[in-house]
């Protein structure tokens, strides 16, 4: 597929049915996010928030549209009569601006989550700002906060200062000047105003969570839309990346941004929960967590870019979060640095009653060795960056790298989380790729101890891989050994250094060949019939190409990914081959991620 066909079927792909929903959802291809740097909101292209929890990304939401059209609340902002919409984000930043435009004019919104002076605020404020263009719209808004996935109901409480709506905890006032606020309802707050050249008007939602509120001024909360403007350009003049593809890959930055947790320091792995992989709806996860594996990805871009505070926020929550659970390493914990709660099913439907919609996340009591090998990337890279490790870091790497000496032989659930346990090829080779890097972190005397043994397990793990794991009929590498199955996350070990030669290069033939559908890949073998394309895959097969020597075919791959994000630069977990639609949660960080990675990776090895 060429990038010119690419991109005119993600073109088709972003008109089709943007404005239009299917029994009260919206297209997933058609959403736009914003934050703060504690959460994120989810924009339609009919200007409806349909994603916003409050006061951190992790929390039940209150305005969960997105997983339940009837009862999940939403904030509108929208004409009276019909319009189109077009939008992008302020160049720089995470500040969305939608054009909507009707028989009668056209009237541009502004929407930010708005940050402070000082960073983010210590309540969460939603800001859109509406300029009349041309003619005159009428224009409807209104706050309905839903029933928090079914678990609370909420209410108007008229208070001296005004009304607040109350909901599970949440507080939220509405302010706004020009707006045309009418009298409280008892389950939401509404309005309609019409724009003419020139006017300027403003609705605000702010919420807390237990805490008190102060309702804000709106003139201040307009002028806090131009600060945060200021904020992310800031953020972005940081960047030190000008080679190819650099729009998607400063997109792709600013996309992560929004997953960084700026409390704590940790990286959610998407912004939402239980939106289906599958048809079925049976594949629903909740992504609202900090996988080892993602904020191991994402420390590589944000150390290759020179934000020395995020990824020093990053290394510090993770060593800090894993000596505290140690030395064995759990596939993902909470924001905040806990090991998760069991999974709880809610009453809600799910996206086009799709569900279940989950909290939590059933992966958590599996076994997986990959996250050795992620670990210790990040950790050769932080320091190959010039940074040093104190000697408590030390010690624990070491500690963990004799635990992967161990663990490696055993059977594990694989990077996929799957139910058959078994030795995945991904999984040995992620503990090979973790003693290489203790070797090389041992000497440059950043960690201490003998590292004689783990230079004997790296080399044995490589030797049991290349024995069990190739299949000379087919002439590539396996999921498993014994196995004719295929699974795309081998790409990931051109990259590693494992192997850049013949063998990966007959790889990448075979999985393209059996899991590829234009430029997009299926995870592994079985999958065609089962899910959506997996968005990270078809980028590590851009890299693996890179690695092996065939770059121009990688170059060409590249165009045609980077074609297939939506309107504004984002992406899902899962693309679906054929109609282009999103499906998994979204934003997804290893999507993003992986674009940057391999952008990164291909420049760097042509020159």
């Amino acid at each position: 597929m060429t990038a010119d066909r690419t991109a005119k079927r993600r073109t088709r792909a972003d008109r089709a049915g943007a404005l239009e929903r299917s029994d009260g959802y919206a297209d997933l291809r058609g959403y736009a996010g914003i934050g703060d740097g504690r959460t994120v909101a989810l924009i339609a292209r009919d200007g409806s928030v349909d994603w916003l929890p409050i006061p951190t990304l992790d929390a039940v939401p209150v305005f969960a549209a997105l997983l339940d059209a009837e009862h999940g609340g939403r904030i509108t902002l929208a004409p009276v009569e019909p319009f189109t919409a077009t939008r992008a984000y302020v160049p720089g930043t995470n500040v969305l601006r939608t054009t909507f435009t009707t028989a009668s004019g056209v009237v541009r919104i502004t929407d930010a989550l708005v940050t402070g002076v000082a960073g983010r605020l210590p309540w969460t404020e939603l800001a859109r700002r509406i300029d009349g263009i041309r003619g005159s719209v009428e224009m409807t808004w209104s706050v309905e906060p839903g029933r928090a996935l079914r678990t609370a109901m909420p209410w108007v409480d008229r208070t001296v200062h005004g009304p607040v709506i109350r909901a599970d905890g949440v507080m939220l006032a509405v302010t706004g000047f020009e707006h045309g606020a009418h009298e409280p309802g008892t389950h939401q707050l509404d309005g309609a105003f019409t724009t003419s050249p020139g006017s300027r008007h403003l609705v605000a939602v702010s919420g807390t969570a237990r805490e008190p509120i102060h309702p804000p001024n709106p003139r201040n909360v307009d002028r806090g839309i131009d600060r945060t403007v200021a904020n992310w350009r800031a953020w972005s003049t940081e960047f030190s990346y000008e080679g190819p593809w650099a729009d998607a890959v400063q997109r792709s930055a600013l996309a992560l941004k929004l997953l960084i947790h700026s409390p704590t320091g940790a990286i959610a792995a998407a912004a939402t929960t239980s939106l289906p992989e599958t048809v079925t709806g049976e594949k629903n996860w909740d992504y609202r967590f900090a996988w080892v594996r993602d904020v191991a990805y994402t420390l590589q871009a944000l150390i290759r870019f020179g934000l020395r505070e995020e990824s020093q926020a990053a290394v510090s929550w993770l060593l800090t979060t894993i000596r505290r659970h140690g030395p064995e390493l759990e596939i993902f914990y909470t924001l905040d640095g806990r090991i998760p709660d069991d999974i709880v099913h809610t009453e809600a439907p799910g996206w086009r009653e799709r569900g279940p919609v989950v909290c939590g996340n059933d992966a958590r009591h599996q076994l997986q060795l990959g996250p050795y090998g992620d670990l210790f990337d990040v950790m050769r890279s932080y320091v190959d960056a010039g940074n040093v490790l104190d000697a408590e870091t030390g010690r624990s790497l070491a500690a963990v790298a004799d635990q992967a000496c161990d663990d490696w032989q055993k059977p594990d659930s694989g990077i996929w989380e799957l139910e058959e346990i078994r030795h995945y090829t991904t999984s040995k080779l992620g503990c090979w790729q973790a003693l290489s890097s203790a070797v090389h972190l041992a000497e440059l005397g950043e960690i201490p101890g003998d590292a004689s043994r783990w230079e004997v397990e790296r080399d044995r793990i490589a030797d049991w891989v290349n024995e069990n794991c190739w299949s000379e009929e087919r002439q590539t590498y396996t999921m498993y050994p014994g196995s004719d199955e295929l699974d795309a996350s081998i790409l990931l070990h051109a990259p590693s250094g494992f192997n850049r030669g013949e063998r990966m290069s007959r790889t990448i033939d075979a999985i393209t060949a059996e899991l590829g559908d234009g430029p997009l890949l299926y995870r592994y073998t079985g999958m065609r019939h089962e899910e959506a394309t997996f968005v990270a895959c078809a980028f590590w097969r851009a890299a693996a190409l890179a690695c092996v020597g065939r770059r121009a075919e990688a170059r060409q791959l590249m165009d045609d990914l980077v074609g297939l994000s939506n309107d504004v630069g984002m992406y899902a977990e899962m693309i679906d081959a054929t109609s282009l639609e999103f499906a998994g949660n979204l934003p997804q960080g290893l999507s993003h991620l992986s674009l940057i990675y391999t952008a990164l990776l291909i420049d760097e090895l042509d020159d």
